[in-house]
């Protein structure tokens, strides 16, 4: 999805909603590059799982309690850190929210099994989020992926300037995630050009996100599937093999869901992008 043509981007801290009127009888579109600037990318997949990863080593070695403060005191030291360090404090308080939560849940049910039962549920909703949204062909990850990267824009295929293979890819992607330049005078951000045709008029790129939103609602389903019987299968005093297994199918799985998502991205951005200009 861009934004409308002709409209200027608000400038940084300023939402659409805030920013005023540019004179002309024009309000400055939403702009996704502020959104991006939020996104903590991989430092913020790490920081997510510190907490969960304290509570695993800290209930395993000293019981509930010390489990609990161990998560606790992990998510609020993310959060400080990124806080002192004036980085995106969004996704480090909203993991310490995720693991207040968690914590109270399982302190207030006494059974450490109680800290996962949250992303047991999230799990299984947004699975079912995901398959819903391809049976009304609006493939969520398209519309992510448009949102985040357009197609039409064609800044993932091109191959100039980018090493080969999956480095490359990701490079790739790295370059068009990154905000676009403000005018220097202004400090408005580039209008992204208007596509030709909708993407979801373009039956190759539904077909593609389609299948790309099965295979991220399939892993989440299947997260829900193996957690949830695990859930119920563990001690009342002990949940380390429950809380690893979250783990296994978190990082690592999304590191591979990504890989595929951007690669099959990259070649549709390839497809849909304007040709170079003849040589010479």
């Amino acid at each position: 999805m861009t934004a409308a043509a002709g409209n200027d981007r608000p400038v940084d801290g300023v939402t659409g909603e805030q920013a005023a009127d540019d004179g002309a009888g024009r309000t400055p579109a939403f702009d996704r590059h502020v959104v991006l600037d939020q996104l903590g990318g991989w430092r913020g997949m790490l920081d997510a799982s510190l907490p969960t990863i304290a509570f695993i080593v800290a209930n395993s070695l000293g019981g509930l309690r010390v489990g609990i403060w161990s998560a606790l005191g992990t998510a609020v030291g993310v959060f400080l850190l990124r806080l002192v360090r004036r980085e995106s404090v969004q996704q480090a308080f909203s993991g310490l929210f995720a693991v207040g939560i968690a914590v109270a849940i399982a302190a207030y049910s006494g059974q450490a099994r109680d800290f996962y039962v949250i992303g047991i549920i999230r799990n299984a909703a947004i699975g079912l989020v995901l398959l819903g949204s391809v049976l009304v062909r609006w493939p969520l990850v398209g519309v992510i992926a448009e949102f985040l990267a357009p197609s039409h824009l064609g800044a993932m295929a091109t191959r100039s300037a980018h090493p080969p293979g999956l480095r490359g890819r990701l490079h790739r992607a790295s370059a068009v995630l990154q905000p676009a330049e403000r005018h220097p005078d202004t400090g408005a951000r580039a209008t992204d050009p208007e596509p030709e045709c909708h993407w979801r008029d373009d039956r190759r790129l539904v077909r593609a996100y389609g299948w790309l939103t099965v295979l991220w609602g399939a892993v989440f389903l299947l997260r829900a599937a193996i957690t949830g019987p695990l859930y119920f299968q563990s001690e009342d005093d002990d949940a380390t093999v429950l809380g690893v297994v979250s783990l296994v199918l978190g990082i690592p799985v999304t590191v591979v869901e990504l890989a595929i998502t951007l690669w099959v991205v990259a070649r549709l951005h390839r497809h849909r992008a304007p040709a170079p200009p003849p040589a010479g």
